[in-house]
Formats: structure tokens, C-alpha cells, sequence
């Protein structure tokens, strides 16, 4: 087991078809991996509903969510399966954040 604690930013973005509980259901799946895994939630930002910059999967809307954390390296391959095997995720997005971005994302989230 890694000890190695990093930070990390999940944004992932769903099938736009998702009803409200779909989607609130959808984020709380990956949320719990993360936090079973040994991770600790940063913060939760649900955007809901935007238009996507080019059509996915011949949809032009999707429903997006960003998630902040920090976990032990390995936690990131158990999302990554999951997220894959999802029919409900459309495309997602994990980065490694360096301490510019913690720090930059915690001074937006505290304006």
C-alpha cells in the first residue's frame, strides 16, 4: 500500500439523460471509492448542466462535477476502473495538482 498522499482534481462529466438523483448518485459512487480507498474529500463542486465544446457521443450537453482530494497514489487506478466501466460517465478528467493549484483553488473557493 502507497503512503504517498498527493492531490488530485476529478472533473467528470455525465450522460446529460441522468435525472436529478441519477446524477447526485453517480457522484456519490465516486466519492465513496475515493474515501473507502483511504482518500479524504477536498471539495465537491456538482456544475450540473453545460454545453459541451463538441459533440460526445452525439450529445452537444453533459452534466459535470469536479471533485478535490487527496489520496495515496493507488486509489487513482480503482476510480479510473470504475469511471471506465460506467455507462453513465461520457469522458473524465484526473490531474495531479501541485501546491500552486491547491493553494489557488482553496483561495477560489474561499473568496
Amino acid at each position: 500500500m502507497a503512503t504517498n498522499i498527493q492531490n488530485y482534481e476529478l472533473m467528470v462529466i455525465f450522460t446529460p439523460i441522468l435525472s436529478e438523483e441519477d446524477f447526485k448518485a453517480a457522484q456519490k459512487k465516486f466519492t465513496s471509492i475515493i474515501t473507502e480507498n483511504g482518500g479524504e474529500l477536498v471539495h465537491e463542486n456538482p456544475w450540473g448542466l453545460r454545453s459541451l465544446a463538441y459533440p460526445i457521443e452525439k450529445k452537444t450537453t453533459g452534466l459535470y462535477t469536479v471533485i478535490e482530494y487527496t489520496a495515496p497514489t493507488d486509489v487513482n487506478s480503482k476510480v479510473e476502473i470504475q469511471l471506465n466501466r460506467d455507462e453513465s460517465v461520457m469522458r473524465f478528467l484526473l490531474t495531479k495538482l501541485d501546491k500552486f493549484a491547491v493553494e489557488y483553488n482553496a483561495r477560489k473557493r474561499n473568496k
